[in-house]
């Protein structure tokens, strides 16, 4: 297999940069080196930057319909090219093509909203809120914004957060997950072709020395992350002591709710595919089933019947459901949690921790895992596991599962299947969690609305797209005015100024 040299994209080409540290990028159904990494320097950042302030200075300037033209056009690219984004996130990530492509497809809603910015910049305006005086409001573009972002969407996390970003005026620096870096690489070329100026948008790979660079950097204005939990709460603790508007997404651990009056068939074929799909990691993934009193015993056989049926493979193959997991630490973390819980008295309904692919042997894989009588006290139940295991824990009644959801840290995600109104309606009120399901595993909000979870998963008082994301990347102005006669009084008072 041929090494790619992977480069940062600045001032809108490709560039080697200053640094001299590399690091190798895998093919994680393969176990094979695909591509060499250049790391960025502080030389790097400082040249990244600087390029960043001063096309934020022009393009702030451009015209909406300027900037829109931009965006359509990039949507139009984005679409004819997803098949090779497709391609190149199986590559290096290891999902499957037909989620790779959808990863893709859920970037460009958000790239479809941003195209709408003329109505969502849409200021306000009060005449004659005093006698005399108007007032307007408007948003503003804040400046240079950087985008650190996670190796399990490379394409879709960026296109939540740069065509917002450009399409209220900043410039976007991407600092993209060192595993799978290239499609941040094919999205840079895509702007560039679209007409977008050089600097608006730029590709700068590292490590924790790049992302310490941008959390304190006096030219960053706002640092927008998806990662873990810990390491958003450093994003966010160092991001806003240095001045910066910090939005922060972190971790999960996300519980689906069974009813024992739920349409189990339709519950357990949805909790499969929220658990199994791109291997588990997916901060939306579901990987505790609540089962609620007699739901259980069916669930479990039902959840272990679709676990044991699923074709894991390399993500190019025909017929081909999931693949492998990111790294070999990933593949040994899960195996150590399941095995952990095993001991600690869980049954082990589907076991996936030696699978083997033939053809395939030296590859990241671990199969399906169905783990039932789970408890709080587990490892697998406090980690978040990040690999497709799911975890089917036991409980009496709505409001113990409502207590349970609610004793966890995280609030990204739940969901919950059943046929009463009244138990969707008693869920949705009262766990306090970010983004609600009913009869919906998954529940990713459209573009239209905005993304972002409760307690340890966000950071920050945004969430990210939607109209939340406008007003992360945007500051407001109020305007108040008087255009009076020539002759007229001043009404000049030392009072506190009152209207009327």
């Amino acid at each position: 297999m041929s090494i790619t040299d992977i480069t940062h994209w600045i001032s809108g080409t490709p560039d080697p940069g200053e640094g001299e540290r590399r690091q190798e990028v895998y093919n994680p159904a393969t176990g094979e080196v695909s591509g060499s990494l250049h790391l960025g320097d502080e030389r790097d950042l400082q040249k990244t930057l600087e390029a960043a302030r001063a096309a934020a200075d022009s393009w702030s300037e451009a015209s909406l319909s300027r900037r829109m033209a931009v965006l359509f056009k990039f949507r139009e690219l984005v679409h004819s090219h997803t098949q090779e984004l497709a391609a190149i996130i199986t590559a290096e990530h290891g999902k499957v093509l037909s989620d790779a492509a959808g990863e893709v497809g859920r970037g460009l809603e958000v790239v479809e909203f941003a195209c709408a910015l003329p109505q969502t910049l849409k200021g306000e305006y009060t005449e004659q809120i005093s006698s005399g005086i108007d007032v307007f409001s408007f948003r503003q573009p804040l400046g240079v914004v950087a985008g650190i972002t996670p190796f399990n969407f490379p394409a879709m996390v960026p296109l939540w957060m740069a065509p917002l970003a450009i399409a209220t005026g900043n410039a976007f620096v991407l600092k993209p997950s060192e595993r799978d870096p290239s499609a941040s690489l094919l999205l840079a070329e895509l702007w560039k072709e679209a007409g977008l100026p050089d600097g608006v948008f730029q590709v700068l790979h590292g490590d924790k020395e790049i992302v310490n660079g941008l959390l304190t950097h006096e030219l960053v204005d706002a640092i927008s992350f998806v990662g873990s939990t810990p390491i958003a709460r450093h994003v966010y603790e160092t991001g806003t002591r240095h001045g910066k508007r910090v939005q922060a997404l972190g971790g999960a651990k996300n519980h689906a709710v069974v009813m024992p009056d739920a349409d189990l068939d339709l519950a357990a074929d949805h909790l499969s595919a929220a658990a199994f799909g791109s291997a588990g990691e997916r901060c939306m993934a579901v990987s505790v089933a609540v089962a609620v009193g007699d739901a259980a015993e069916q669930l479990v056989a039902k959840v272990g019947e679709r676990a044991r049926s699923i074709t894991v493979g390399e993500g190019t193959q025909d017929g081909v459901e999931m693949g492998p997991l990111i790294t070999p630490a990933s593949q040994d973390r899960v195996r150590r949690l399941v095995t952990e819980a095993e001991q600690d008295g869980a049954a082990v309904v589907v076991d996936g921790r030696d699978l083997v692919v033939t053809g395939h042997e030296e590859g990241f894989f671990v199969g399906p895992t169905v783990l039932d009588r789970v408890t709080e006290a587990m490892s697998a139940y406090e980690e978040e596991i990040f690999g497709p295991v799911l975890a089917v824990v036991r409980v009496d009644t709505l409001e113990d599962a409502i207590s349970l959801i609610n004793a966890n840290p995280y609030g990204n995600g739940t969901a919950i299947f059943t046929g009463s109104g009244h138990s969707a309606r008693t869920f949705q009120s009262r766990v306090t969690v970010g983004m609600i399901g009913v009869n919906v595993p998954v529940p990713v909000p459209a573009a239209q609305h905005s993304f972002g979870g409760w307690k340890d998963s966000l950071f920050g008082d945004h969430h990210i797209y939607g109209p939340d994301g406008v007003r992360f990347y945007t500051r407001g102005k109020v305007v108040t005015q008087r255009w009076p006669a020539q002759n007229d009084e001043s009404g000049a008072s030392l009072n506190f100024p009152s209207n009327g």
